[in-house]
């Protein structure tokens, strides 16, 4: 019989996932027909529910429900009753498993089936889930004569004091450059659109929340901030939390994301070694530095009277002194470039113009005395 083989199946499945530490269903497409039935076909009902879906110890969760039929009995325009029954289908056997009738004769859970069933929604929120509920549910439909019950998730639900919530996801565009505008968001699963999460974080205090319906029937709930970037931004530290809220208070989990900007370089500086005067013949040694993002290369040049002359490449640039002169480098990445201040190289030879200029003025004045 094709109904008992789903059952065992359903079951197994149920007994292997025991462990998880949340609540997750697993949604079956194989479906049971079940008598009674009005006519010799056996009724064919379609439930729809997610693929997988969690949701935490005393919060409230809405199901996205939807169900069909090919069956010609199926007549939406007279009166249509949802019914959830756990554990098993069979509702003549286990009448004990019906824990929700749409007509009001019964709800164990205080469930609240919000979708419209006249439209094939059977969307359904627990409003506090507890360890208990923690079984199979079957979705059963009845609008007369038709009736019949299809396998729709299978809810487990794990709770202790260190039990905790989704953490929120943060999504920043990649290739971060400076000088660029970008969308900062975080979001997180949110079980219950009517008690959303509160999301907070670190780039803004009074950030608009939003919840939105994924194209599955669940929700999410997110926050965004448009920032300007910079080099300061490089290695900068976003952190968002999101709050649930539970019976007798409220469940935190948070995320943080570092990150990553590219910038062009900046406070580039060039030193001599050793410093002061040298002596023709002797070794010197000029090195550089920057701040960029990526590394940058470097490139030193001379400056004679007439031009400026490049003389190497690299981070350092040593050389046999034979006479003074004046050098600086550029730093350079993709980004743009940034050239150091100029470095003196001075020999004991060398004169200070400014040292001739004086012993001529003195010696002028001691012809014209």
């Amino acid at each position: 019989m094709v109904s008992l083989s789903v059952i065992v199946s359903a079951a197994a499945l149920f007994s292997t996932h025991q462990l998880f530490q949340k609540t997750i269903w697993f949604l079956t497409f194989k479906i049971f027909l079940f008598p009674p039935c009005y006519c010799h076909h056996l009724s064919v009902l379609v439930a729809n529910t997610p693929g997988q879906i969690e949701a935490l110890s005393g919060s409230c969760l809405q199901i996205p429900c939807s169900f069909n039929s090919t069956h010609q009995i199926h007549n939406m325009s007279v009166p249509t009753y949802g019914l959830w029954l756990k554990t098993h289908w069979d509702l003549i056997t286990t009448p004990g498993n019906l824990i929700f009738n749409s007509d009001g004769s019964v709800n164990t859970y205080s469930l609240k089936m919000i979708g419209n069933l006249s439209e094939e929604d059977c969307t359904t929120v627990f409003p506090d889930l507890k360890t208990s509920y923690t079984d199979r549910y079957f979705l059963r439909i009845q609008s007369w004569p038709f009736r019949a019950t299809g396998f729709s998730f299978i809810l487990l639900i794990y709770c202790e004091t260190s039990d905790s919530p989704w953490s929120p996801s943060i999504n920043v565009p990649s290739d971060l450059k400076e000088h660029q505008s970008v969308t900062v968001t975080c979001s997180a699963f949110t079980p219950c659109p009517h008690s959303p999460p509160q999301l907070t974080w670190n780039l803004q205090q009074d950030s608009l929340r939003q919840t939105e319906k994924n194209t599955d029937g669940t929700f999410t709930t997110k926050i965004q901030e448009t920032i300007t970037l910079s080099d300061t931004h490089d290695g900068y530290n976003i952190s968002c939390s999101a709050r649930y809220p539970v019976i007798g208070g409220n469940k935190t989990a948070e995320t943080e994301v570092t990150l990553s900007v590219s910038y062009a370089p900046r406070n580039t500086s060039a030193s001599i070694s050793p410093s002061g005067l040298v002596s023709a013949g002797s070794w010197v040694e000029l090195s550089c530095s920057s701040r960029a993002k990526p590394p940058p290369r470097f490139t030193w040049f001379w400056k004679s009277k007439h031009e400026h002359i490049t003389v190497a490449t690299g981070n350092f640039y040593r050389f046999i002194v034979a006479e003074g002169g004046e050098f600086y480098c550029v730093a350079t990445n993709y980004l743009g470039e940034n050239q150091s201040s100029v470095v003196l190289v001075k020999t004991k030879d060398d004169q200070e113009p400014g040292f001739t200029a004086y012993i001529i003025v003195n010696i002028l004045g001691l012809v014209m005395i």
